[in-house]
């Protein structure tokens, strides 16, 4: 197997890759971005590729919402959860009161602005495409900053020092991968499942998602996300991206698939187990037999005399 993920090596991604049965012992190949990595897939470069989709502190990661609603014949097969913690780090003999700038990934300054502002209150801050990226630019020595935000696995393979530890505002925050590969046969029901959709309206009107959220909420399925991203056809276009718990073999997913795409232009990205392990149990008259109860009942309408 050849995997693909958002580098460079050291990033949290790459962490959750590891966490792939088989991974640790593949070939792991770098991409400078989400795209770049998906790319890899649909072009037959790599078998799969990791990618972060959602942070509990920041919410969805837009790169990778918009990339893989435009990616045509791939498919989610699995996702990972992993806790983060950051580290400010910097070149050996680089004080803190040294630090004029920091740099590090957006979703990561996000999470240590506060210790930022309490502690460095001059610096300015430096985008980067990922935690490691900047750490690995910062130990290059040719870096416009001095200190950058990343893992301490990351600052201890570069021999960077340790200026701040575990200085994100969030203690608990957790951010979420998914694994992608090309489009095939749906993971297998576990029970405790989660299955992803894109879901574009033909026209925006009024109560066009009251539409949309009824045909999940009268089939007791129950969104865990749901977020909007432009189409990139104009202002006021946008699709949804949105998670819903439970797979598409479950009477009642399916049953609100179904009802959705009479209504709406909508695109699969795959059934596939949850990382945390819950079982979501529905409720009694949306459980797959009182969907067989009800559809033998209807049959059964032809069958009177």
């Amino acid at each position: 197997m050849r995997f693909a993920y958002l580098g460079p090596s050291g990033t949290f991604t790459e962490a959750a890759l590891l966490k792939v049965d088989g991974a640790a012992e593949a070939e792991r190949v770098p991409m400078p971005s989400v795209p770049a990595a998906l790319d890899a897939v649909r072009t037959g470069a790599a078998d799969a590729a990791m990618v972060p989709i959602e942070n509990s502190v920041e919410g969805g990661v837009t790169a990778t919402l918009d990339a893989i609603a435009a990616a045509d014949g791939l498919r989610i097969v699995a996702e990972q959860m992993v806790p983060i913690t950051f580290v400010l780090a910097a070149r050996p003999g680089v004080a803190l009161a040294d630090v004029r700038g920091v740099s590090t990934h957006g979703h990561a300054w996000a999470q240590v602005s506060e210790w930022v502002a309490q502690n460095l209150p001059d610096a300015a801050y430096f985008p980067a495409g990922s935690t490691a990226a900047a750490a690995q630019e910062l130990a290059g020595g040719e870096a416009p900053f001095e200190a950058a935000v990343c893992s301490p696995l990351v600052a201890e393979q570069l021999g960077l020092a340790v200026l701040g530890e575990d200085i994100g505002t969030v203690k608990d925050a957790v951010t979420r991968f998914v694994l992608v590969a090309p489009r095939g046969l749906v993971s297998r029901r576990t029970g405790a499942d989660k299955t992803t959709l894109v879901v574009s309206l033909p026209e925006n009107r009024p109560g066009a998602l009251m539409d949309i959220l009824n045909q999940f909420a009268s089939r007791g399925a129950n969104l865990s996300r749901i977020e909007s991203r432009p189409t990139g056809r104009g202002i006021g276009s946008y699709f949804f991206s949105i998670d819903v718990d439970g797979h598409v073999s479950d009477a009642r997913i399916a049953a609100a698939l179904r009802g959705l795409k009479r209504i709406a232009d909508v695109t699969f990205l795959g059934s596939y187990p949850r990382a945390d392990g819950v079982r979501t149990e529905p409720a009694t008259h949306t459980s797959d037999e009182a969907y067989r109860s009800a559809d033998a009942w209807f049959e059964g309408l032809f069958d009177e005399r």
